[in-house]
């Protein structure tokens, strides 16, 4: 049976993500971008952001650690 434990990260913006529900994480600096839109995000750098969650390393280091640690 697999593991049903739920977890999630919470965003700079005060937004708690279930991790299960994230499509895609990039890395920008020392900031993770992360969508969690079930549709998906643009992916374009300048894009409308309002669609997109943002993890940087300053504000919320343990939600960045965890995602992190999957870039190296």
């Amino acid at each position: 049976m697999e593991n049903s434990k739920i977890s999630f990260i919470k965003a700079d913006d005060n937004t708690i993500i279930n991790e299960q529900c994230i499509k895609w994480v990039r890395k920008i600096d020392e900031c993770l971008e992360i969508c969690a839109k079930s549709t998906g995000c643009s992916k374009l750098k300048y894009s409308d952001d309002s669609d997109k969650h943002r993890i940087c390393k300053i504000n919320n280091a343990i939600s960045y650690n965890k995602l992190n640690k999957l870039f190296v």
